[in-house]
C-alpha cells in the first residue's frame, strides 16, 4: 500500500477519491430545498420498496450519506478503508465487493421484513422504516475481506466480533447488514481460497 502511495501519489486511489467528492455532493444536494428530492428518488433505499426499485438504488445509496451520522465520520471511513483497499485489491474488486456487501444489506432487510420480530435475525416493523443507505456496510465489508485476502486473521477476527458486538449493544438494522456485508465477504474469500487452492494442485 505504501509503496503504491510513494510511487503514484493519489493517482493510485482514483476510486477513494471519486467515493468521497461523491459523499460531499450528495450530503450537500440532500440538504438543498430545491433538489434534495432527487436523492430519495435515485439513491434512497426502504426495506418497503418493490424489489426492482431497491436493486435500481443500491449502487448510489453506497454513496448516499445517513443524514443521522456525521458526514466527517463517513469520509473518514471511506477514505482509510477504501483506500486500503483500493491500493492492495485494485479499484474494480474494490467497488465489486462494495456493492456486494452493500446488496446483501438490501437482502438482508427484505428478510428482516418477511420474517418479523418472531423469527430468528427478524425485526420490528418500526425498525425498518429507516432510510437504508451509506458506505458503513461497504466498509466493514472490505475490512474483512482485504483482511482475508492478505492474512491479517486478528483483524478480520477483530471487525467481525467488534460487529457482533454492536449488535447486541443496539439491535438495528444498521448492524444486522453489517453482518450480513461481513458473511458474503467470508463466503467469497473462502471460495476464492478454495479455488487457488485447487489450480495450485
Amino acid at each position: 500500500m505504501w509503496r503504491r502511495l510513494r510511487q503514484s501519489g493519489l493517482r493510485a486511489v482514483p476510486l477513494t477519491l471519486a467515493s468521497c467528492v461523491g459523499i460531499l455532493l450528495l450530503q450537500l444536494v440532500q440538504h438543498s430545498d430545491r433538489i434534495s428530492d432527487w436523492v430519495e428518488r435515485l439513491g434512497g433505499v426502504y426495506a418497503t420498496l418493490p424489489w426492482w426499485q431497491a436493486l435500481l438504488r443500491t449502487p448510489l445509496s453506497l454513496f448516499v450519506p445517513d443524514p443521522s451520522l456525521p458526514i466527517w465520520g463517513l469520509v473518514v471511513q471511506v477514505v482509510v478503508v477504501f483506500g486500503i483497499a483500493e491500493t492492495t485489491l485494485g479499484a474494480r474488486r474494490t467497488l465489486g465487493v462494495a456493492l456486494l456487501a452493500t446488496l446483501a444489506g438490501t437482502c438482508f432487510a427484505r428478510w428482516s421484513v418477511w420474517a418479523g420480530p418472531g423469527l430468528l435475525l427478524g425485526l420490528a416493523p418500526h425498525a425498518l422504516d429507516v432510510r437504508d443507505t451509506g458506505p458503513s456496510a461497504a466498509v466493514v465489508a472490505l475490512g474483512v475481506y482485504a483482511a482475508c485476502r492478505y492474512r491479517a486473521w486478528c483483524t478480520a477476527a477483530a471487525i467481525g466480533v467488534a460487529m457482533v458486538v454492536e449488535v447486541v449493544w443496539v439491535t438495528n438494522l444498521a448492524g444486522y447488514e453489517h453482518l450480513a456485508g461481513v458473511a458474503v465477504v467470508l463466503a467469497l474469500a473462502a471460495a476464492e481460497r478454495g479455488v487457488r487452492g485447487s489450480l495450485a494442485r
